[in-house]
Formats: C-alpha cells, structure tokens, sequence
C-alpha cells in the first residue's frame, strides 16, 4: 500500500514579532503631534531646559527635558494614555538623549516637574496631573507657571502621598530642596522676547545663565582686558614722556 503523506497542522496562533517586555523608549510612542500652547512657551521650556543642561554638564550627570512622553506603568502602556510634563529633571543618571522617559528603563522618575500653565490646561494641570504626580510616580517636586499670567506661579514638595506648598523667600523664588537652587521670575529678554521668564538663581541669588549669556560675559571679559590693557600702557607711555623718554623709541 501506498504510504499516505499527511501535512501538520497549521499553528493555533500565528507568530508576530512582539516588542521587549517591558518595552522600551524605543519600542514607545514618543510624539503625539501636539505642539505646545504658544511660542511663549516653547521659549519658556526651552529656557528651563538649556540653563539645566549647562548646570547639569558641570555637574557631570543628570537629564533636562521637556514636552516628552512620561512612562510610569505598563498599564498606562496598554491603554495609551499619554502624559508630558513641560519641563523636568532626573538627578543622578546618565547624560544624553532620550525619546521620552520610561521610568523602568531609566531606573527613576523625574526629581522635579514644571507645568506651563495656560488658560485651557491649568485646571487640568493643578488638580489631575498634580495628583498623577505625586500618587502615581512620587516625583518630589512639582512648579506650576503661566508664562501669561507670572502671578500664577507655586510650588510644591512631596509628604506621602500628597503635594503641600513651597514658601517664597522676600524675592519671590521657591527653593528646590532637590536640586538646591531657586526658581524663581526674571523680567528680562530671550530669543528677541522681552517678558517675565521663569529662570533659576543659586541659593545666594546668581542667575544660572544660558550658553548666549556665557559666551557674552566671555566676550564682555576680554574687551574690558583689552580696554585695561591699553589704559595702562597709555599710563605708562604718559609717564615716559614726563620723564623725557620718548615712548616709540623703546
């Protein structure tokens, strides 16, 4: 008898190539194609982040980011619920570039968040993320501020599970326990914008400055060496000629 050739049968579940359990920044949405309010705070965030950054480069670690997809749950994962501080700060790890933030990835949440406030966000911001913050990812520390409104400016540092209010000193700034400097409102100009800034001060009141305004005391510097540089040898040039020495001949 002829044998018979019988074929196995199909697989129960078709094989799909799945993304790393748990996933990864890389494996995440990390854009939702919102923009921010406003061009004011666009410059706001960007303010923040730069000042940070340098701060942190000197420090040697650390990660200033801002409008980036916060992960904090696998179940947040798998019911794509999106939330983006406009502004943060994890200590204590690693320099350079995220997609977004994955807490188990990274292995810690952010020490410090700021909400830019705005007319359509601030309720929202003030009651569910606040609350998001605190019970859901115990950041440590959460600012809010309406680049609009500079009056509407608070802060808050973490008891348990809840936020309860930072006071300000006579100028008006928030000391960050976490990152031991200020926050604080500076009226002033950046990128062609003159308004109130939210800018960081140390604990003895310097304003932490950007890279334009590094590199403008720098130039700022040499030329008042240059200009001490020449007085003195105009001094000098003065006095030889009192004495009868002709300068040019020496």
């Amino acid at each position: 008898m002829e044998a018979l050739l019988i074929s196995p049968p199909p697989p129960l579940f078709a094989v799909v190539d799945l993304p790393a359990i748990p996933p990864t920044q890389d494996d995440l949405p990390c854009d939702d194609g919102i923009p921010m309010e406003t061009m004011r705070h666009h410059l706001q965030m960007d303010l923040l982040i730069d000042v940070l950054d340098l701060w942190l480069e000197a420090r040697g670690d650390g990660f200033a980011g801002g409008n980036m997809f916060l992960y904090y749950s696998l179940e947040q994962v798998r019911h794509n619920t999106f939330i983006g501080p406009d502004f943060f700060v994890a200590l204590d790890v690693s320099r350079g570039e995220r997609k977004s933030w994955v807490i188990w990835e990274q292995g810690k949440g952010p020490d410090v968040v700021v909400e830019l406030l705005s007319a359509s966000t601030a309720h929202h911001d003030k009651t569910h993320k606040k609350t998001l913050y605190a019970r859901q990812m115990h950041v440590p520390e959460y600012y809010g501020y309406d680049p609009f409104n500079p009056e509407d400016f608070a802060g808050f540092t973490l008891h348990g599970n809840d936020y309860y209010p930072l006071v300000a000193d006579p100028q008006g700034r928030l000391h960050s326990p976490a990152l031991n400097l200020d926050l604080g409102r500076w009226t002033g100009t950046f990128r062609g914008v003159t308004t109130v800034w939210l800018r960081w001060f140390t604990p003895e009141g310097a304003l932490l400055p950007t890279a334009a305004e590094v590199a403008r005391q720098h130039t700022e510097t040499a030329q008042q060496q240059t200009e001490v540089a020449q007085l003195r040898a105009e001094r000098l040039a003065e006095r030889l000629r009192q004495l009868g020495v002709d300068p040019d001949s020496r």
